[in-house]
């Protein structure tokens, strides 16, 4: 599967890219490869879609799915609303008419994939017209059918472990499916990783405008990242579902700003990349418009990291974050290649984890680093958060999620500072952390992958029954 920037950057809806964007796209693709409308759908939620789908909005998000929204235009008030009850059999409407749905929730994930959706559907007369189609959830809003996943798993299984199979026929000019054969390209044709990048981009788009349409679609992810931030900081009172965690992003601004007249209290840049991924987080719990980069979970480390660049760096310019924003791409895109950027695949070291590698290559490049000093910070980042488990107290993205990538975005820029001072050599390799955090994920118990009855969701003791109320 060719992965383009504008698949690992893309803009949807929180709280959730593979249990609420994925979902929601599964179900409008669903609809769409019928050859006429359905009178009614039902969508079997399995695995951990079930487990803490509704924490995740995965039942608004296939109704929504159902009527024709996508999650890049759907209205933040569409209906069902975020803030109300979703009962499990009803009518929606939307843009493609009224629908009848029913949702089922199977906490018993399918063997292909923990994160599965099975629609049937039936006509106004009662006819069966499909039964059984699977759909899959695989990460950063990325979905599959069966058939396509069963493809993807064929493929992988023709090549050694932990490294990816090339495109038949892929027609871009620098195919890179791991660190090492992107490091070999850069050196072979003596361009920077972005350069690399954008090339391949321009063949990728070239139907759909080129390099014009990439630049347009990264700077929409620039804005909206910047979007985020302003919104987050400005809102005020709790995060909804039950849990009543305040949100924090006002206060904290208020905080630096008395901080910066006061120049003995110490304050420094770190507590501005905290209140910026703060600030997104708390709006993609909300459920608000954010960028998944490249998941939701995660979506606050790589603008944070961005708006720190911004903010206390030289000549920072649009352009300097579209470099940023190609150079995370391409380590992204070598992630979920090999690996994972899927929380409920590979624990929270898929998302965060992989969110903080990117950060880290963008801001390296910021920083004047060469292609291999790049590739060092990423895996520095990633190195740092092997192991890390995905437990959402309550089955929702707040907690551990939001302070997670505060302390994400700090970990990405000490990863490229730490690269920046060294030559770009180094023991482990971007290659190894990334065969390494697929392993750990194959190993992990699934209690600590997106199901919310293992780690700190166990500790604290919040069921997601009790969060719903």
């Amino acid at each position: 599967m060719t992965i383009s920037v504008t698949d690992i950057f893309s803009i949807g809806i929180g709280p959730s890219s593979s249990h609420t964007v994925g979902p929601m796209r599964a179900a409008k693709a669903f609809v769409d490869s019928l050859e006429s409308a359905p009178h009614v759908v039902k969508a079997q939620l399995r695995g951990s879609l079930s487990a803490t789908g509704r924490g995740h909005a995965s039942d608004r998000a296939v109704i929504l799915g159902l009527v024709g929204w996508n999650p890049l235009d759907v209205p933040l008030d569409a209906e069902p609303r975020a803030d109300q009850p979703i009962p499990a059999r009803g009518t929606a409407t939307g843009p493609s008419g009224e629908i009848n749905y029913e949702l089922d929730f199977d906490n018993e994930p399918l063997p292909q994939h923990p994160n599965a959706v099975v629609f049937s559907a039936w006509d106004e007369e009662g006819n069966n017209i499909v039964s059984g189609a699977e759909y899959f959830s695989v990460g950063g809003g990325f979905i599959l059918t069966r058939e396509e996943l069963d493809t993807e798993v064929e493929k992988d299984d023709e090549v050694p472990a932990g490294m990816a199979a090339a495109d038949e026929g892929s027609a871009v000019p620098y195919p890179f499916n791991s660190g090492a054969e992107l490091l070999a390209m850069c050196k072979e044709s003596g361009l920077e990783i972005w350069q690399l990048v954008e090339a391949n981009e321009q063949v990728l788009h070239k139907d759909d405008g080129g390099l014009d349409f990439v630049n347009e679609h990264l700077s929409t992810v620039w804005d909206v990242m910047r979007s985020c931030v302003t919104e987050g900081i400005a809102a005020k009172g709790h995060l909804p579902g039950g849990l009543h965690v305040p949100r924090r992003a006002h206060r904290v601004y208020a905080q630096l700003l008395d901080a910066e007249a006061d120049a003995s209290h110490g304050f420094d840049a770190m507590e501005w990349v905290n209140l910026y991924a703060l600030a997104v987080n708390e709006q993609n719990a909300a459920g608000g418009r954010v960028i998944t980069a490249p998941t939701n979970g995660a979506c606050g480390i790589i603008p944070a990291v961005l708006h720190y660049a911004r903010d206390f760096q030289a000549n920072f310019t649009r352009e300097s974050a579209r470099r940023y924003l190609l150079t995370a791409g391409a380590i992204g895109m070598i992630i979920k290649q090999n690996a994972s950027i899927s929380g409920a695949e590979v624990g929270c070291q898929g998302e965060v984890g992989s969110a903080s590698a990117m950060a880290a290559a963008g801001m390296a490049h910021l920083l004047g680093c060469n292609a291999a000093q790049i590739e060092n910070a990423a895996e520095i980042a990633l190195e740092h958060n092997l192991g890390l488990t995905c437990d959402p107290v309550g089955g929702l993205v707040q907690i551990p999620c939001i302070e997670r990538n505060a302390i994400g975005g700090v970990k990405s820029i000490n990863a490229a500072r730490l690269a920046m001072y060294g030559e770009g050599t180094h023991h482990v390799t971007l290659d190894n952390a990334i065969e390494t955090m697929a392993e750990t994920g194959r190993d992990m118990l699934s209690k600590y992958k997106e199901t919310s009855i293992g780690g700190l969701a166990k500790t604290l003791g919040f069921t997601v029954s009790q969060v719903e109320c």
